[in-house]
């Protein structure tokens, strides 16, 4: 890892191990909000599959698009990103030439990235594509796959998974179990692709950027330029520091986190703000994002459970709000957001956002003003009165978000930047339907 420690070196970087936490990336310099720490592009990569649109394999536009006429999976927007990755897709296009008609429709954006893994190996063994220190499969190898913490169903999957692969390639050298392992490491290294407005676009695998260690409290955010994986900083971070950033939402209840965290990254936080699970403030907040509100809707109180299990105190009027009227909304919550899911599923815009602003009245009566549940909702409902064109309302429920976006996102966090923006894109898209 010489050459890799060399290279993070001209960016203010250095390799380290750190007990309990194993690799990280620390600061031999001090960087700034919004200054870039680190960028990588990814060692591969694939575009999300959907039955409503394709994506190029290169850039992931979904404009003028035209199938490989050879594989008959790939889409590419033009010459010029079709010979940029013509190298890799040349083996990769004879590979999947080979499947039949309803194997091909099995290869799923997880066997692409896992085919073009291997692909890509073999190109940089034979020279054909050049290594550079941080851009090799060595480095792939280091990865973390938490093999020993997976489940005998998920091991089963990555098998049958791995047959599939080994299949596909036909490479003698490749064995079944190398591969499930890296199906593992792709589950906890893996990066989904977002664009500028943090819509989902793909997965790419950037073997330097995993290095970097999780934080409910992170330091940094990982932003794409279109497939340039980019690291900034959103606070100040002096020298000496461990780059952080967050592998999840950091919305939720420390509980919420933990148990996302454990699922998906098979680790327990315990970053700053986990280790406080369970005292006053941790407390607190999990009431505040995930619990009720008060009874007098005059105050902004947050409510905890009674000693007797009967209701819920508010602990800063000291009302009590009764359990069963609480079930009683919470359940109509439920019902009424099953079918609002239903309209949405049927196309009927109109009907899925006037329930989904009947569910926002309920969690009104039910939820803290600050409630992650209630801003989720107007976020739903902010979505399809966009689609709808209705500027004025869009407008409205924009605002709402906010304050809780100033409460659970730090100050340079782009998810509070995107927000803004939407705002105000509303507020000139409003303006111009007057004009």
């Amino acid at each position: 890892m010489e050459e890799l420690q060399s290279a993070l070196k001209g960016n203010g970087l250095t390799l380290s191990n750190l007990p309990e936490k194993g690799r990280c990336l620390l600061t031999t310099r001090d960087f700034h909000p919004g200054e870039v720490i680190i960028s990588q592009e990814p060692y591969v990569c694939v575009p999300n599959k959907s039955p409503v649109e394709s994506r190029c394999d290169g850039c992931f536009t979904t404009s003028n698009l035209k199938k490989c006429s050879g594989c008959h999976v790939v889409w590419y927007c033009g010459s010029t990103c079709q010979k940029l990755d013509w190298k890799l897709h040349r083996l990769e296009c004879e590979a999947l030439s080979r499947l039949d008609k309803d194997r091909r429709k099995c290869v799923t954006p997880s066997i692409r990235l896992m085919v073009k893994l291997y692909l890509r190996r073999k190109l940089q063994s034979e020279k054909v594509i050049p290594t550079t220190a941080t851009d090799n499969y060595n480095l792939v190898e280091a990865l973390v796959s938490h093999m020993p913490d997976i489940d005998e169903k998920q091991l089963v999957l990555y098998a049958q998974m791995a047959n599939l692969v080994n299949f596909i390639l036909q490479q003698p050298d490749i064995n079944i179990k190398e591969i499930a392992e890296n199906f593992s490491k792709f589950a906890c290294n893996a990066h989904t692709i977002c664009d500028s407005e943090l819509i989902p676009l793909g997965t790419g695998l950037y073997p330097v950027i995993s290095i970097i260690n999780h934080s409910c409290l992170p330091n940094s955010v990982l932003v794409f330029e279109g497939r340039l994986a980019v690291i900034r900083a959103v606070q100040h971070i002096p020298q000496g520091a461990e780059v952080l950033i967050s592998y999840i939402d950091t919305t939720g209840s420390t509980m919420t986190r933990q148990k996302a965290l454990k699922e998906q990254y098979l680790f327990t936080c315990a970053c700053p703000r986990c280790i406080k699970l369970g005292q006053s403030d941790d407390i607190q907040e999990s009431a505040v994002l995930e619990g009720y509100r008060c009874k007098d809707e005059g105050c902004n109180g947050f409510l905890l459970r009674s000693s007797d299990d009967k209701g819920f105190i508010c602990q800063q009027c000291g009302r009590v709000r009764d359990k069963e009227e609480i079930r009683k909304i919470a359940s109509e919550v439920k019902s009424m957001s099953e079918k609002a899911l239903m309209s949405l599923s049927s196309g009927n815009q109109l009907e899925a956002v006037s329930m989904h602003q009947t569910i926002e009245k309920l969690q009104r009566k039910l939820c803290h003003p600050f409630s992650i549940s209630l801003m989720q909702t107007r976020e739903k409902v902010l979505k399809i009165l966009m689609e709808l064109q209705n500027w004025r309302e869009a407008l409205a429920y924009c605002k709402l978000t906010i304050p809780v976006y100033q409460r659970v996102y730090p100050g340079f966090h782009p998810l509070l930047g995107l927000q803004y923006y939407t705002c105000g894109k509303l507020e000139w898209l409003y303006c111009e339907t007057w004009m």
